[in-house]
């Protein structure tokens, strides 16, 4: 990816419909609130990415399912209109993934995911195996199922392909599919919830929220990104379009890739939803004040 081309980019993941509710504070248990807005957003951690790699400047090729119901239509839909291939988005019987999420007046989520097609995601074909191979990345997280998760990691790291993994939402993975992985971003919280599991992955980087970003190399090396101010209207997403950006520059180095991917994740949170509110490439640039920047 050194020759200044787009870096090319398989997603391997979950796609949902997010049905988002806005109120000024999330109810406790019991306890029912009265809402001020409602909207059905596609969504999906796997979906989220990889229209933030493709906004982001990078190619990029969705693996994953949607189900034979009412949202199926809608969320290939916006995976083509974000110019992210869809040739290996399967349809399976069943519902789609959905996402209950609830945003209260500061910006900050509650999410309910229900897996639907996701689940089915069971195994990976002849042409999926292809893609993997042919790619420069491949990007993926944990709302589809692990096995299917470490078999695409296995299948990259065997044919010289960087595996880049958000692993969230946060459980105990197998020591070989870390083995596989060459970066891995999580939140605070799952840096910690974590622990030594990430101590074998090369480079981890953690995301901070407002405060930015922080990066450990294999070699112990350190270094932290400042986060980039805006007005927060909703986090829903931002994590994910974090996490499609620093794949997209990380072949700029750490330092570079901290910095445009702190710049898009801080945009994500200026609207309201997850996919319609990841910043393209222009928007990302002009919020670092880059004239002519890269990839």
């Amino acid at each position: 990816m050194t020759d200044g081309r787009a870096p090319v980019i398989a997603v391997l993941g979950s796609i949902n419909m997010d049905l988002v509710t806005t109120t000024d504070r999330r109810p406790q248990p019991g306890e029912t609130v009265l809402g001020s807005g409602f909207a059905m957003v596609p969504g999906g951690k796997g979906a989220n990415q990889a229209i933030a790699v493709g906004r982001s400047g990078g190619q990029v090729e969705f693996i994953g399912a949607v189900g034979g119901d009412v949202f199926a239509d809608g969320l290939r839909a916006v995976l083509r209109d974000s110019e992210v291939g869809t040739a290996r988005l399967r349809s399976v019987d069943g519902p789609s993934g959905i996402a209950a999420i609830v945003v209260d007046a500061d910006g900050e989520n509650s999410i309910i995911v229900v897996g639907g097609a996701n689940a089915a995601l069971t195994e990976l074909d002849d042409d999926d195996l292809a893609v993997i191979a042919s790619v420069d990345i491949l990007l993926c997280q944990l709302e589809i199922p692990v096995p299917t998760v470490a078999a695409a990691a296995r299948h990259a790291r065997a044919n010289g392909t960087i595996v880049v993994l958000n692993p969230s939402p946060a459980r105990e993975l197998p020591p070989e599919l870390w083995a596989d992985v060459d970066v891995a971003v999580v939140n605070s919280g799952e840096f910690t919830a974590l622990g030594a599991a990430l101590d074998p992955v090369p480079h981890v980087v953690v995301t901070l929220g407002g405060d930015g970003a922080r990066y450990r190399g294999p070699d112990g090396q350190e270094l932290s990104v400042p986060g980039t101010a805006v007005e927060v209207v909703d986090t829903t997403g931002a994590g994910d379009t974090f996490t499609g950006a620093l794949a997209v520059s990380w072949d700029r180095g750490p330092a570079e890739a901290l910095r445009f991917a702190c710049a898009a994740g801080a945009l994500a949170t200026t609207r309201l939803g997850a996919s319609a509110s990841i910043p393209h490439r222009a928007e990302i640039n002009a919020a670092l004040g880059d004239a002519h920047p890269a990839p």
